[in-house]
C-alpha cells in the first residue's frame, strides 16, 4: 500500500464538473493498494500517516501530527502510484488491485483513519474519473509504502 502525503492549506475533488469533497488546513492522501495488500497494511499504514509529524510548532520545526493541529484529512484513490515504469515509456499497472480486493481496504483504511484522528476522513469516490485541486503547504510531499518502511 502507498501513501502520497502532502501537506495543504485546502484541497478539493471534483466528480463531473462537481465538488464532492473538500477540506481546509491538512492532509491530501493519494493511496494506492496493491494485490499483496492487506488489513496489516492497512493497518500499519494508517497509524503511521495519523502520527505523522509534519506540521510545524510555534518554533517552525515539524513536531505535530494531524490530531495536534487539527487537521482534516482528503482521501483519493490512485491506483497509479503502483505504475511500473521499468520497461518502455507505457507504465503497467499489473501490481494495482482490481477494485473488489480494493475497495474493502480503501474503506478498512478509512475507518481506520477516523478511529486514529477522531475525525470524519473525507474521500473520493473509489475509481472515478476526477480532477483534484490543492494548494501545498510548504511544499511537504511524502511517499509512504508499507512494503518499504524506511
Amino acid at each position: 500500500m502507498r501513501a502520497l502525503i502532502q501537506r495543504v492549506s485546502s484541497a478539493s475533488v471534483e466528480i463531473k464538473m462537481k465538488q464532492t469533497a473538500a477540506i481546509n488546513h491538512g492532509l491530501l492522501v493519494l493511496i494506492g493498494i496493491e494485490t499483496l495488500d492487506t488489513d496489516e497494511d492497512v493497518k500499519w499504514l494508517s497509524q503511521k500517516l495519523s502520527g505523522l509529524r509534519i506540521f510545524s510548532d510555534q518554533d517552525q520545526n515539524m513536531n505535530l501530527n494531524i490530531k495536534d493541529v487539527d487537521g482534516e484529512v482528503l482521501l483519493v484513490s490512485q491506483f497509479t502510484l503502483h505504475a511500473k515504469t521499468k520497461k518502455g515509456n507505457r507504465p503497467s499497472f499489473i501490481k494495482a488491485a482490481r477494485p473488489e480486493q480494493a475497495i474493502p481496504l480503501y474503506n478498512l483504511f478509512i475507518k481506520q483513519l477516523d478511529s486514529l484522528i477522531n475525525k470524519k476522513t473525507k474521500t473520493s469516490l473509489f475509481g472515478a474519473m476526477m480532477n483534484v485541486s490543492l494548494v501545498n503547504d510548504g511544499p511537504v510531499t511524502i511517499m509512504i509504502d508499507s512494503k518499504n518502511r524506511e
